[in-house]
């Protein structure tokens, strides 16, 4: 199953994507600049591959839902995500207010 909802973080919207998968579930949470993530997002990827697109995302590990991304520390970030303050161990919700 897949559930998509509004969010609200200190007045800012957001979008918050939950995917149900076996054994496990895919989180996320965007907006139009940047995503935080579950520890399926594989920010080398983004940092080298596909250097060219600046992604901004962070990504957190050992979340289980949408509130536990919001505050957990992000244990990796993409290069482009610097030029907007964010740094690994930086809260998920802090992350977000910065993007938006």
């Amino acid at each position: 199953m897949i559930t998509i909802n509004p969010l609200e973080v200190e007045g800012m919207h957001f979008t918050a994507i939950r995917v149900e998968l076996p054994k496990t579930n895919l989180l996320m949470i965007s907006n139009e600049v940047g995503y935080i993530m579950c520890a399926a997002l594989d920010v080398d990827v983004l940092n080298e591959k596909l250097k060219d697109r600046n992604v901004i995302a962070g990504r957190a590990v050992g979340v289980r839902t949408i509130d536990d991304l919001l505050n957990a520390p992000l244990e990796k970030i993409t290069d482009a995500s610097r030029a907007y303050g964010w740094e690994e161990g930086m809260i998920g919700k802090d992350a977000l207010l910065k993007i938006s």
